[in-house]
Protein backbone atom coordinates (compact mmCIF):
# COMPACT_ATOMS: atom_id res chain seq x y z
CA UNK A 1 0.00 0.00 0.00
CA UNK A 2 0.96 3.55 -1.35
CA UNK A 3 2.03 5.85 2.33
CA UNK A 4 -1.10 8.72 3.34
CA UNK A 5 1.71 11.21 2.00
CA UNK A 6 1.38 9.71 -1.77
CA UNK A 7 -2.14 9.71 -1.24
CA UNK A 8 -2.38 13.51 -0.74
CA UNK A 9 0.19 14.26 -3.82
CA UNK A 10 -2.55 14.97 -6.34
CA UNK A 11 -4.98 17.02 -3.91
CA UNK A 12 -2.40 19.15 -2.86
CA UNK A 13 -1.19 19.95 -6.30
CA UNK A 14 -4.74 20.18 -8.08
CA UNK A 15 -5.08 23.81 -6.13
CA UNK A 16 -8.71 24.20 -7.98
CA UNK A 17 -11.90 22.56 -7.91
CA UNK A 18 -15.31 22.55 -8.35
CA UNK A 19 -18.30 21.83 -6.04
CA UNK A 20 -21.20 20.85 -7.55
CA UNK A 21 -24.58 21.63 -5.56
CA UNK A 22 -27.78 19.87 -7.64
CA UNK A 23 -30.64 18.18 -6.01
CA UNK A 24 -34.85 18.24 -5.65
CA UNK A 25 -33.74 21.64 -4.40
CA UNK A 26 -32.81 23.13 -7.35
CA UNK A 27 -36.19 22.83 -8.74
CA UNK A 28 -37.39 25.00 -6.38
CA UNK A 29 -34.30 28.00 -6.80
CA UNK A 30 -35.09 28.90 -3.41
CA UNK A 31 -38.59 30.28 -3.52
CA UNK A 32 -41.30 28.55 -1.12
CA UNK A 33 -44.93 29.81 -1.59
CA UNK A 34 -43.95 32.35 -3.33
CA UNK A 35 -41.22 33.93 -0.99
CA UNK A 36 -37.81 33.37 -0.85
CA UNK A 37 -36.06 31.46 1.85
CA UNK A 38 -33.39 32.40 3.51
CA UNK A 39 -29.92 31.13 3.85
CA UNK A 40 -28.74 28.12 1.71
CA UNK A 41 -31.16 27.25 -1.14
CA UNK A 42 -30.01 23.65 -0.91
CA UNK A 43 -31.20 23.89 2.84
CA UNK A 44 -35.07 24.98 1.73
CA UNK A 45 -36.35 22.26 3.06
CA UNK A 46 -35.60 22.81 6.29
CA UNK A 47 -35.40 25.95 6.61
CA UNK A 48 -39.13 26.24 5.42
CA UNK A 49 -39.89 23.22 7.63
CA UNK A 50 -41.52 21.65 4.47
CA UNK A 51 -43.21 18.46 5.25
CA UNK A 52 -41.76 15.60 3.92
CA UNK A 53 -44.77 14.39 2.10
CA UNK A 54 -44.68 17.68 -0.23
CA UNK A 55 -40.91 17.58 -0.54
CA UNK A 56 -41.14 14.21 -2.03
CA UNK A 57 -43.34 15.58 -4.63
CA UNK A 58 -40.19 17.06 -6.44
CA UNK A 59 -39.03 13.64 -6.87
CA UNK A 60 -42.07 12.75 -9.65
CA UNK A 61 -41.42 15.64 -11.21
CA UNK A 62 -37.50 15.41 -11.26
CA UNK A 63 -36.81 15.82 -15.11
CA UNK A 64 -33.58 17.94 -15.98
CA UNK A 65 -33.62 17.53 -19.85
CA UNK A 66 -30.86 19.76 -20.32
CA UNK A 67 -28.38 17.79 -17.93
CA UNK A 68 -25.34 16.96 -19.71
CA UNK A 69 -22.23 15.38 -18.17
CA UNK A 70 -19.99 16.00 -20.75
CA UNK A 71 -20.51 19.62 -21.18
CA UNK A 72 -20.28 19.96 -17.75
CA UNK A 73 -17.00 18.18 -17.15
CA UNK A 74 -15.55 19.95 -20.16
CA UNK A 75 -15.68 23.21 -19.22
CA UNK A 76 -14.75 22.22 -15.37
CA UNK A 77 -11.35 21.01 -17.33
CA UNK A 78 -11.79 24.25 -19.69
CA UNK A 79 -12.01 26.55 -16.38
CA UNK A 80 -8.59 25.01 -15.10
CA UNK A 81 -10.52 22.84 -12.11
CA UNK A 82 -8.30 19.85 -11.82
CA UNK A 83 -11.11 18.05 -9.21
CA UNK A 84 -14.86 17.69 -9.06
CA UNK A 85 -16.94 17.03 -6.09
CA UNK A 86 -20.63 16.18 -6.71
CA UNK A 87 -23.42 16.19 -4.06
CA UNK A 88 -24.32 12.39 -4.19
CA UNK A 89 -26.56 12.89 -1.47
CA UNK A 90 -27.15 16.32 0.34
CA UNK A 91 -29.28 16.31 3.48
CA UNK A 92 -33.16 16.31 2.51
CA UNK A 93 -31.86 12.52 2.16
CA UNK A 94 -32.37 11.85 -1.82
CA UNK A 95 -29.63 10.21 -3.34
CA UNK A 96 -28.72 11.71 -7.49
CA UNK A 97 -27.28 7.99 -8.08
CA UNK A 98 -28.67 4.45 -8.71
CA UNK A 99 -28.91 3.57 -4.65
CA UNK A 100 -30.33 0.23 -4.07
CA UNK A 101 -30.52 0.88 -0.33
CA UNK A 102 -33.03 3.66 -0.84
CA UNK A 103 -35.73 3.97 -3.55
CA UNK A 104 -35.25 8.06 -2.76
CA UNK A 105 -32.79 8.63 -5.52
CA UNK A 106 -32.79 9.61 -8.92
CA UNK A 107 -33.67 6.39 -10.80
CA UNK A 108 -37.13 6.77 -9.12
CA UNK A 109 -37.62 10.13 -11.35
CA UNK A 110 -39.06 10.64 -14.96
CA UNK A 111 -35.12 11.36 -15.67
CA UNK A 112 -34.43 8.03 -14.15
CA UNK A 113 -30.93 8.29 -15.43
CA UNK A 114 -27.41 7.64 -13.17
CA UNK A 115 -26.09 11.53 -13.58
CA UNK A 116 -23.29 10.47 -10.61
CA UNK A 117 -22.05 7.64 -12.98
CA UNK A 118 -22.35 9.75 -15.94
CA UNK A 119 -20.54 12.73 -14.05
CA UNK A 120 -17.62 9.82 -12.88
CA UNK A 121 -17.27 8.63 -16.41
CA UNK A 122 -16.78 12.50 -17.79
CA UNK A 123 -13.90 13.05 -15.35
CA UNK A 124 -11.96 9.81 -16.44
CA UNK A 125 -12.36 11.45 -20.10
CA UNK A 126 -10.85 14.97 -19.41
CA UNK A 127 -8.65 13.91 -16.79
CA UNK A 128 -10.18 15.42 -13.52
CA UNK A 129 -10.13 13.36 -10.69
CA UNK A 130 -13.43 12.09 -9.38
CA UNK A 131 -15.12 13.11 -6.18
CA UNK A 132 -18.61 12.75 -3.77
CA UNK A 133 -20.17 14.65 -1.16
CA UNK A 134 -22.22 12.58 1.13
CA UNK A 135 -24.32 13.92 4.20
CA UNK A 136 -23.56 11.55 6.90
CA UNK A 137 -25.82 12.67 9.94
CA UNK A 138 -28.34 14.91 8.46
CA UNK A 139 -30.92 13.19 6.73
CA UNK A 140 -34.27 14.75 6.51
CA UNK A 141 -36.05 12.05 4.40
CA UNK A 142 -35.18 9.17 7.24
CA UNK A 143 -36.92 8.91 10.48
CA UNK A 144 -33.63 8.51 12.29
CA UNK A 145 -31.36 10.70 10.72
CA UNK A 146 -30.32 13.99 11.97
CA UNK A 147 -32.37 17.22 11.39
CA UNK A 148 -36.05 16.91 10.42
CA UNK A 149 -37.37 17.34 13.91
CA UNK A 150 -41.31 18.95 12.22
CA UNK A 151 -42.15 15.52 10.92
CA UNK A 152 -39.68 13.26 13.05
CA UNK A 153 -40.10 15.04 16.55
CA UNK A 154 -36.77 15.68 18.55
CA UNK A 155 -33.23 14.23 17.04
CA UNK A 156 -32.07 13.63 20.56
CA UNK A 157 -34.52 10.66 20.72
CA UNK A 158 -34.06 9.19 17.19
CA UNK A 159 -32.23 6.29 16.77
CA UNK A 160 -29.12 6.97 15.01
CA UNK A 161 -27.24 3.97 14.92
CA UNK A 162 -30.51 2.47 13.18
CA UNK A 163 -29.74 5.15 10.41
CA UNK A 164 -26.03 4.71 10.62
CA UNK A 165 -25.57 1.06 9.66
CA UNK A 166 -28.58 0.53 7.51
CA UNK A 167 -28.37 3.54 5.47
CA UNK A 168 -24.97 5.66 6.13
CA UNK A 169 -22.76 2.50 5.33
CA UNK A 170 -24.42 0.85 3.15
CA UNK A 171 -24.62 4.06 0.73
CA UNK A 172 -21.48 5.07 0.74
CA UNK A 173 -20.41 1.37 0.37
CA UNK A 174 -22.14 1.51 -2.75
CA UNK A 175 -20.37 4.85 -3.83
CA UNK A 176 -16.80 3.91 -3.65
CA UNK A 177 -17.70 0.30 -5.01
CA UNK A 178 -20.09 1.47 -8.04
CA UNK A 179 -18.05 4.34 -9.66
CA UNK A 180 -14.84 3.60 -10.16
CA UNK A 181 -11.72 5.69 -8.11
CA UNK A 182 -12.81 8.26 -6.12
CA UNK A 183 -10.35 10.83 -4.84
CA UNK A 184 -11.79 12.23 -2.12
CA UNK A 185 -15.04 11.94 0.01
CA UNK A 186 -16.62 14.80 1.34
CA UNK A 187 -18.65 14.33 4.60
CA UNK A 188 -20.79 17.09 6.07
CA UNK A 189 -22.05 18.64 9.11
CA UNK A 190 -21.14 16.24 11.77
CA UNK A 191 -22.72 17.72 14.63
CA UNK A 192 -22.82 15.42 17.33
CA UNK A 193 -21.84 12.44 16.07
CA UNK A 194 -20.57 9.82 18.24
CA UNK A 195 -16.60 10.18 17.33
CA UNK A 196 -16.69 6.27 17.73
CA UNK A 197 -18.92 6.38 14.65
CA UNK A 198 -17.21 8.90 12.94
CA UNK A 199 -13.78 6.55 13.00
CA UNK A 200 -15.81 3.51 12.07
CA UNK A 201 -16.81 5.38 8.98
CA UNK A 202 -13.52 6.48 7.78
CA UNK A 203 -12.51 3.13 8.46
CA UNK A 204 -14.85 2.03 6.08
CA UNK A 205 -14.09 4.52 3.26
CA UNK A 206 -10.49 3.09 3.53
CA UNK A 207 -11.34 -0.52 3.52
CA UNK A 208 -13.05 -0.17 -0.10
CA UNK A 209 -11.50 2.37 -1.46
CA UNK A 210 -7.53 2.90 0.73
CA UNK A 211 -6.50 6.24 -1.23
CA UNK A 212 -9.86 8.06 -1.34
CA UNK A 213 -9.33 11.09 1.05
CA UNK A 214 -11.78 11.69 3.69
CA UNK A 215 -12.17 15.58 4.49
CA UNK A 216 -12.10 17.06 7.53
CA UNK A 217 -15.91 17.14 8.09
CA UNK A 218 -15.57 13.58 9.12
CA UNK A 219 -15.55 15.14 12.25
CA UNK A 220 -12.93 15.06 15.74
CA UNK A 221 -9.71 16.03 13.63
CA UNK A 222 -9.68 12.38 11.66
CA UNK A 223 -9.85 13.23 7.95
CA UNK A 224 -7.11 13.44 5.66
CA UNK A 225 -6.27 17.05 5.52
CA UNK A 226 -8.44 20.33 7.55
CA UNK A 227 -11.44 21.44 6.01
CA UNK A 228 -11.99 25.14 6.91
CA UNK A 229 -15.69 26.95 7.67
CA UNK A 230 -17.37 27.84 4.60
CA UNK A 231 -16.27 30.83 2.69
CA UNK A 232 -13.34 31.66 4.97
CA UNK A 233 -10.05 31.60 4.30
CA UNK A 234 -7.14 31.16 7.16
CA UNK A 235 -4.90 34.60 7.78
CA UNK A 236 -1.69 32.69 8.00
CA UNK A 237 -0.06 30.01 5.75
CA UNK A 238 -1.79 26.51 7.31
CA UNK A 239 0.90 23.90 7.98
CA UNK A 240 -0.96 20.63 6.69
CA UNK A 241 -3.22 20.03 3.67
CA UNK A 242 -6.18 22.15 3.33
CA UNK A 243 -9.34 23.46 1.59
CA UNK A 244 -12.24 25.92 1.81
CA UNK A 245 -15.40 25.60 0.02
CA UNK A 246 -16.35 29.18 -1.58
CA UNK A 247 -19.75 30.05 -3.44
CA UNK A 248 -19.68 31.85 -6.16
CA UNK A 249 -23.07 34.21 -5.11
CA UNK A 250 -24.76 33.80 -1.59
CA UNK A 251 -25.70 30.08 -1.90
CA UNK A 252 -24.86 26.40 -2.62
CA UNK A 253 -27.85 25.32 -4.49
CA UNK A 254 -29.46 27.07 -7.97
CA UNK A 255 -31.63 29.95 -6.64
CA UNK A 256 -33.84 31.73 -8.65
CA UNK A 257 -33.10 35.10 -6.82
CA UNK A 258 -29.68 35.50 -6.24
CA UNK A 259 -27.71 37.27 -9.18
CA UNK A 260 -24.99 38.57 -6.30
CA UNK A 261 -21.88 37.20 -8.46
CA UNK A 262 -18.05 37.37 -7.33
CA UNK A 263 -16.26 39.45 -9.85
CA UNK A 264 -13.46 37.10 -11.66
CA UNK A 265 -11.21 39.08 -10.21
CA UNK A 266 -12.54 38.25 -6.71
CA UNK A 267 -12.03 35.14 -7.45
CA UNK A 268 -8.35 35.01 -8.67
CA UNK A 269 -7.44 36.89 -5.71
CA UNK A 270 -9.17 34.54 -3.38
CA UNK A 271 -7.13 31.23 -5.21
CA UNK A 272 -3.64 32.97 -4.79
CA UNK A 273 -4.34 33.71 -1.18
CA UNK A 274 -5.63 30.24 -0.74
CA UNK A 275 -3.07 28.69 -3.00
CA UNK A 276 -0.11 30.72 -1.39
CA UNK A 277 -1.58 29.92 2.10
CA UNK A 278 -1.08 25.68 0.90
CA UNK A 279 -4.37 25.42 0.26
CA UNK A 280 -7.10 24.32 -2.37
CA UNK A 281 -9.98 26.44 -3.74
CA UNK A 282 -13.26 24.63 -3.78
CA UNK A 283 -15.10 26.87 -5.86
CA UNK A 284 -19.49 25.95 -6.18
CA UNK A 285 -21.89 26.29 -8.84
CA UNK A 286 -25.37 25.41 -8.49
CA UNK A 287 -27.16 23.93 -11.73
CA UNK A 288 -30.87 24.25 -11.92
CA UNK A 289 -33.39 22.06 -11.84
CA UNK A 290 -33.32 21.81 -16.08
CA UNK A 291 -29.68 21.07 -15.72
CA UNK A 292 -28.21 24.09 -17.01
CA UNK A 293 -25.00 25.88 -15.33
CA UNK A 294 -26.45 29.52 -14.53
CA UNK A 295 -25.16 32.18 -17.17
CA UNK A 296 -23.84 34.45 -14.12
CA UNK A 297 -21.52 31.13 -13.08
CA UNK A 298 -20.45 30.93 -16.41
CA UNK A 299 -19.18 34.07 -17.47
CA UNK A 300 -17.19 34.10 -14.25
CA UNK A 301 -15.47 30.87 -14.18
CA UNK A 302 -14.51 31.51 -18.19
CA UNK A 303 -12.71 34.60 -17.28
CA UNK A 304 -11.07 32.63 -14.58
CA UNK A 305 -10.03 29.80 -16.77
CA UNK A 306 -8.91 32.40 -19.22
CA UNK A 307 -6.36 33.61 -16.80
CA UNK A 308 -5.38 30.44 -15.80
CA UNK A 309 -4.21 29.26 -19.14
CA UNK A 310 -1.34 32.18 -18.96
CA UNK A 311 -0.64 32.33 -15.23
CA UNK A 312 -1.31 28.55 -14.13
CA UNK A 313 2.08 28.30 -13.17
CA UNK A 314 1.68 30.89 -10.70
CA UNK A 315 -0.93 28.30 -9.13
CA UNK A 316 -0.53 24.30 -9.29
CA UNK A 317 1.49 22.80 -7.62
CA UNK A 318 2.86 25.67 -5.08
CA UNK A 319 3.51 25.98 -2.22
CA UNK A 320 2.22 27.63 0.99
CA UNK A 321 4.53 31.14 1.36
CA UNK A 322 6.39 31.63 4.84
CA UNK A 323 4.14 34.22 6.66
CA UNK A 324 5.65 37.69 6.02
CA UNK A 325 6.12 39.79 9.46
CA UNK A 326 4.34 43.06 6.77
CA UNK A 327 1.40 43.07 5.37
CA UNK A 328 1.67 42.70 1.33
CA UNK A 329 -0.83 45.94 0.24
CA UNK A 330 -1.01 45.69 -2.72
CA UNK A 331 -1.53 41.66 -3.64
CA UNK A 332 -0.88 38.26 -2.39
CA UNK A 333 2.15 35.90 -3.00
CA UNK A 334 2.18 32.47 -4.32
CA UNK A 335 5.86 30.47 -4.70
CA UNK A 336 7.14 27.10 -6.00
CA UNK A 337 10.95 26.02 -5.58
CA UNK A 338 13.55 28.85 -7.08
CA UNK A 339 10.09 31.11 -8.01
CA UNK A 340 8.13 33.20 -6.13
CA UNK A 341 5.00 34.87 -7.73
CA UNK A 342 3.63 38.43 -6.59
CA UNK A 343 0.38 38.84 -7.77
CA UNK A 344 -0.53 42.50 -8.40
CA UNK A 345 -4.08 43.39 -7.27
CA UNK A 346 -4.03 46.84 -7.03
CA UNK A 347 -1.82 48.27 -9.42
CA UNK A 348 0.66 50.86 -8.12
CA UNK A 349 0.63 54.85 -9.16
CA UNK A 350 3.60 56.60 -10.78
CA UNK A 351 6.54 55.60 -10.19
CA UNK A 352 4.45 52.03 -10.50
CA UNK A 353 6.57 50.35 -8.00
CA UNK A 354 5.66 47.25 -5.63
CA UNK A 355 7.68 46.94 -2.53
CA UNK A 356 8.20 43.84 -0.42
CA UNK A 357 8.90 44.10 2.89
CA UNK A 358 11.68 41.57 4.50
CA UNK A 359 12.49 39.61 1.56
CA UNK A 360 16.32 38.13 2.58
CA UNK A 361 16.44 35.61 -0.68
CA UNK A 362 18.42 36.93 -3.12
CA UNK A 363 16.61 37.48 -6.77
CA UNK A 364 17.86 36.90 -9.81
CA UNK A 365 15.62 37.83 -12.56
CA UNK A 366 12.04 39.38 -12.75
CA UNK A 367 9.86 38.90 -15.32
CA UNK A 368 5.63 39.59 -16.20
CA UNK A 369 4.91 35.46 -15.68
CA UNK A 370 2.17 36.13 -19.06
CA UNK A 371 4.36 37.56 -21.41
CA UNK A 372 7.87 37.22 -20.50
CA UNK A 373 8.49 41.09 -20.21
CA UNK A 374 11.67 41.81 -18.15
CA UNK A 375 11.27 44.26 -15.58
CA UNK A 376 13.86 46.45 -13.38
CA UNK A 377 14.21 45.35 -9.43
CA UNK A 378 16.15 46.44 -6.36
CA UNK A 379 17.01 44.51 -2.89
CA UNK A 380 18.72 46.27 0.07
CA UNK A 381 19.27 45.99 3.34
CA UNK A 382 19.25 48.86 5.88
CA UNK A 383 21.65 47.82 8.93
CA UNK A 384 20.95 50.60 11.23
CA UNK A 385 16.97 49.57 11.31
CA UNK A 386 17.98 45.94 10.04
CA UNK A 387 15.33 46.18 7.22
CA UNK A 388 15.43 44.08 3.95
CA UNK A 389 13.72 45.49 1.04
CA UNK A 390 12.27 44.22 -2.33
CA UNK A 391 11.25 46.56 -5.06
CA UNK A 392 10.15 46.13 -8.47
CA UNK A 393 9.44 48.66 -11.20
CA UNK A 394 6.29 47.71 -13.02
CA UNK A 395 5.06 48.87 -16.51
CA UNK A 396 3.61 52.43 -16.82
CA UNK A 397 -0.04 50.51 -17.35
CA UNK A 398 -1.27 47.23 -17.04
CA UNK A 399 -3.58 45.08 -19.57
CA UNK A 400 -3.98 42.14 -17.61
CA UNK A 401 -7.31 44.01 -15.08
CA UNK A 402 -7.75 41.09 -12.92
CA UNK A 403 -4.35 39.72 -11.61
CA UNK A 404 -0.90 41.03 -13.02
CA UNK A 405 1.34 38.19 -11.97
CA UNK A 406 4.94 39.00 -11.61
CA UNK A 407 7.61 36.02 -11.29
CA UNK A 408 11.14 36.60 -9.13
CA UNK A 409 13.44 33.67 -9.65
CA UNK A 410 15.31 33.57 -6.32
CA UNK A 411 18.34 31.53 -5.25
CA UNK A 412 17.28 28.74 -2.45
CA UNK A 413 14.52 28.89 -0.51
CA UNK A 414 12.65 32.35 0.31
CA UNK A 415 12.80 33.29 3.60
CA UNK A 416 10.78 36.28 5.07
CA UNK A 417 13.15 38.23 7.94
CA UNK A 418 11.38 38.14 11.47
CA UNK A 419 10.88 40.99 13.31
CA UNK A 420 12.30 41.02 16.45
Amino acid sequence: MKTDRTHKNWFQEAKYGLFIHWGLYAMMGGVFNGRKVPYGAEWIMKNAEIPLAEYRKLQEKFLPVNFNADSWIRQAAQWGMKYVVFTAKHHDGFAMYDSKVSDYNIMHTPFGRDVTKELAEACQKYGLTFCVYYSQMQDWENENGWGNTWDFGEDEKKDFKKYFYEKVKPQVKELLVNYGKIGLIWFDTPYTMPKALCRELKDWVKQWQPECLVNGRIGYGLGDYRQMSDNEIPVLAFPRPWETPVTLNETWGYSSVDENWKTPREVIEKLADVAGKGGNLLLNIGPDGTGNIPEGSIKVLDEVGGWLKENGESIYATEAVPDFAYQIRWGRLTMRPGRLYLHVFRYPGFPHEIMLAGLMTKVRRVYILGTGQELTFFQSYEIARDEYRFRVILPPESAEERDLVVCAEVEGPVVPHELV
